[in-house]
């Protein structure tokens, strides 16, 4: 686990990627953690560019969208697991399927957490760290 993401109440979380292939999603949580949060956001639309972003920009945290064209959530989190340069980075899902079923699998899988969609932009920040400190949901 990386020190950044887990200091005391969300301690060093500050910088987030948010893999969403929809641009109204993805400006949403955007603002809502740039503005309501104070956190240094960066968006990505696929998998694919998740990948080529995640070691380049170290964020403490993704937020990762389970349902994706191309390359899903699911098999975007486990080629940043096999990685070296990004398994460290955790992740969070987000989605609207959150029957306990899939979030047994998500978190068996190794995520951090999962955020329902749809999400409340003023306490989007505060899930996150939640999560980021190991508090479940």
């Amino acid at each position: 686990m990386r020190d950044g993401a887990n200091g005391g109440e969300g301690g060093g979380l500050r910088r987030v990627l948010c893999v969403e292939d929809d641009p109204d999603i993805r400006g949403l949580v955007e603002l809502a953690l740039r503005t309501v949060a104070g956190l240094e956001v960066y968006g990505c639309a696929s998998g694919a560019e998740a990948l080529e972003q995640v070691p380049r920009l170290r964020p403490d945290v993704v937020l990762l969208d389970v349902m994706m064209p191309e390359m899903d959530g699911i098999e975007t989190f486990r080629r940043l697991q096999a990685s070296s340069a990004t398994a460290d980075v955790p992740v969070i899902f987000m989605t609207a399927r959150v029957q306990q079923g899939e979030v047994e699998r998500y978190r068996t899988l190794g995520a951090r957490g999962v955020i329902a969609k749809p999400f409340d932009p003023m306490t989007l920040g505060d899930e996150i760290r939640r999560l980021c400190d190991g508090v479940p949901g």
